[in-house]
């Protein structure tokens, strides 16, 4: 009986492993190229925000949010701004938010490992319809 119990706690301790997402932390290159993006743990969630950002507007100043929805946000700086927000482990990927500063709307989102340590972020506005990037690790 006791061999028995240690079998199904060790398949449950497999299957368990087997349907946890890779884990999303570090510091991401976006497709663009133009922005470092560090994802970490956010309480009980996981989020990212703008760690560094490579472009300035016309007049040398800082990029700021100006396509925010809420006029009272536009005055803010990119650089530092959380633009992945309230992902949890999905199993295959890490599900939440992603915030587009270039057109100031959010979308529900989907985070994974690629097998050559890239990772593949999905923005979509259904379910079917998502549109998908590529970041790679910053070094």
């Amino acid at each position: 009986m006791r061999t028995v119990l240690i079998a199904a706690m060790s398949l449950f301790v497999i299957t368990s492993a087997a349907q946890a997402a890779a884990p999303v932390t570090g510091k991401w290159v976006t497709a663009e190229r133009d922005s470092i993006v560090e994802i970490g743990q956010c309480g009980t969630h996981v989020c990212g925000h703008v760690l560094r950002l490579s472009i300035k507007a016309a007049d040398g100043k800082p990029m700021l949010d100006r396509n925010n929805p809420d006029p009272g946000l536009r005055t803010r700086p990119i650089q530092g701004l959380t633009i992945l927000t309230d992902f949890s482990d999905g199993g295959a990927n890490w599900t939440g938010r992603i915030y587009d500063p270039k057109s100031g709307k959010s979308y529900k989102s989907y985070l994974s490992r690629n097998p050559d340590g890239t990772l593949k972020v999905q923005g979509c506005v259904a379910t079917f319809l998502c549109r998908t990037f590529t970041w790679t690790p910053a070094r």
